[in-house]
Parts: C-alpha cells; structure tokens; sequence
C-alpha cells in the first residue's frame, strides 16, 4: 500500500465513533427494512457508484413493496460497503466493520478473504455476507436485490470506520406518490 493509501485508511480509522451494540454478521439485519428480493420481481435497476468517500447518487427513491436491483461499482481506491438499513442498524454495524479492520480483514484497499471465516470472539464470523450489504475492493461490482416491504427511516452507507462519518451515506426516499404498480406502468 502507498503512502497515501495509508494515510487515508489511518485517518478513516482514526475518524471511527464510539457505537454501542454490535448485531448478527451472518444473521442479516433484520425485517424492518425489507426482504432480499427475487430477479423475477425486479422492477428496475439502480446504478450505485461507490467513491472516496461518497456515493453516486446520493439519494434513491423506491416505492413500498417495490424490488430494486442495485448494481454497484466501486470506484474508488479503498474497500466500500453498500448497506441497506436505519441509521441505528448503522450505528451497530460499525463495531462490526471496526473489528474487521483491527484483524486484517479491511486493508485499506484489499480484502483478506481468507480471514473472514474467523470468530470475532462472540460465535460470529467476519463473513460479509448478509443478503442487505456488499463489501467491495477497488474495481469489483456485484449486485443486490431488495424489496422495500416496510416505509421506515432508511438509509444506505459504507460503515467501514470513519466512512459514514465522513458522509458516505445516502437517503432512501419513499415515493408517496407511487406504488409498485405505478413503477410497473
């Protein structure tokens, strides 16, 4: 890693809050929010582009009951998380991100993938694998597929530390005036 690179993952780490309770890697993060969703109930695909350290767009808008592919990119030179929630499910998820980061598992701009299966001294794994976030390095897209079957306060944001602290976080917006039959139209 380059100068620089060290530089921008040592800030990032040094920006991290206090957060209070650590949830579930591998149980998901909860209903509240939605659902993974099916391919065959897709009604459109919203391109996310992950940067240092924004996202692009800022703010999605989605409709209740409305499945959205989302296929994120990230473009930027550090590892980026896409992660559906509330901001209190956030705030949780950073200890999470935080202890990936003090193991190895984050390094700055590569994953350790190998050292993802490893307990995090509470039964859990550091496997990034809940159906509602995606960890990426440098250069990779994959996707996500989410129902929205719940109106609630969400947001989407990358919780690696000091990201969602330095604004890497958007709004997820309900349409009012639209439900998924209109999308569908």
């Amino acid at each position: 890693m380059n100068a620089s690179k060290l530089f921008v993952a040592a800030a990032a780490m040094s920006m991290t809050a206090t957060t209070f309770a650590a949830g579930s890697h591998g149980g998901g993060h909860g209903s509240s929010i939605g659902e993974p969703g099916n391919a065959g109930d897709v009604s459109r695909t919203i391109q996310v582009e992950m940067h240092d350290n924004y996202y692009e767009p800022e703010a999605i808008e989605v409709a209740r009951g409305e499945t959205v592919r989302f296929v994120i990119e990230n473009k930027g030179r550090l590892v980026h998380e896409f992660n559906i929630g509330t901001p209190e499910m956030h705030e949780a998820h950073q200890d999470e991100m935080k202890m990936m980061v003090e193991h190895g598992v984050i390094q700055g701009d590569k994953l350790n993938e190998d050292m993802m299966n490893m307990d995090m001294g509470n039964g859990q794994t550091m496997k990034h694998d809940d159906p509602n976030s995606i960890l990426l390095e440098p250069g990779q897209k994959k996707e996500i597929i989410w129902t929205f079957s719940s109106k609630t306060n969400m947001e989407f944001a990358c919780n690696i530390p000091g990201h969602y602290q330095s604004g890497m976080y958007g709004d997820v917006n309900f349409d009012s005036a639209a439900d998924t039959q209109a999308r569908a139209d």
